[in-house]
């Protein structure tokens, strides 16, 4: 988020992620790519004219402005011009296509047979962001001809809801420890092995960090009475991340 304030009236741009990742157990990345978008509240006295310029457009997919940009600008030299509206909107809205890692790793083993099935699920830092990785959790439905679900976990809390769907949650992510989920799963009688494997959705934030690599390289203002405050704010969370076993 850029912060931008005088005189007690301010601006606040936002710029979210939201990853898309598929993995396979073995780790191998199927796809991976990001949903992001800027986002202004805008309290700006007159009629403020803006440009913010990138440092690295060339990763950007698919873009789309809000109706204030001017598109000339953009098109000759990759910078949005604009005049912002008051209140909050969407400026911009982009993909990031490509992206080569995740900033978590989730590793899960099953094993089955004799009518039982044994789980084990791993959860780590892949690539360290440089930030706290926070509201961690994962999700799984339980497959079908399972009759019940005994499972625990090192770190955090497992339940399992009405709709059979398996919930870990695990927050922050912890330095002392990796946290780990292992239980089994029992099958309806006369069901040796399980056919069906679950997927697993995982979900996290990280304040602070845009990993697109997406940069802002400058902000200028023309028709304001003063020199406002500048700041930067960004957000990723993880979107639809899926590790299929």
């Amino acid at each position: 988020m850029l912060e931008l304030g005088f005189t007690g009236i301010a601006n606040y741009l936002k710029a979210s992620h939201s990853n898309c990742f598929m993995l396979f157990r073995d780790g191998v990345l199927v796809k991976c790519e990001i949903c992001g978008e800027v986002q202004v509240n805008s309290h700006l006295s007159g009629l403020p004219d803006l440009t913010l310029s990138f440092a690295n457009t060339s990763i950007l997919n698919d873009v789309r402005f809000h109706p204030c940009v001017r598109l000339r600008p953009w098109e000759s030299n990759q910078i949005l011009s604009f005049v912002p509206p008051d209140g909050q909107f969407k400026l911009m809205s982009y993909r990031i296509k490509k992206l080569k890692s995740t900033p978590i790793y989730v590793k899960p083993q099953i094993t089955s047979d004799s009518g039982t099935c044994r789980i084990s699920l791993l959860v780590g830092i892949r690539n360290d962001p440089g930030k706290t990785i926070d509201d961690i959790n994962v999700q799984f439905q339980l497959p079908p001809r399972v009759l019940s679900a005994d499972l625990t976990s090192n770190y955090g809390t497992v339940n399992i809801l009405s709709n059979k769907t398996c919930s870990w949650s695990i927050g922050r992510m912890p330095k002392d420890k990796t946290p780990s989920m292992t239980g089994t799963l029992v099958l309806e009688t006369g069901v040796e092995r399980l056919h069906v494997f679950p997927t697993f959705l995982v979900g996290f934030k990280i304040m602070g960090v845009a990993l697109s690599g997406l940069k802002i390289e400058k902000l200028d203002f023309k028709n304001l009475p003063t020199r406002p405050y500048k700041g930067f704010r960004a957000l990723t969370r993880s979107g639809q991340y899926e590790v299929r076993s």
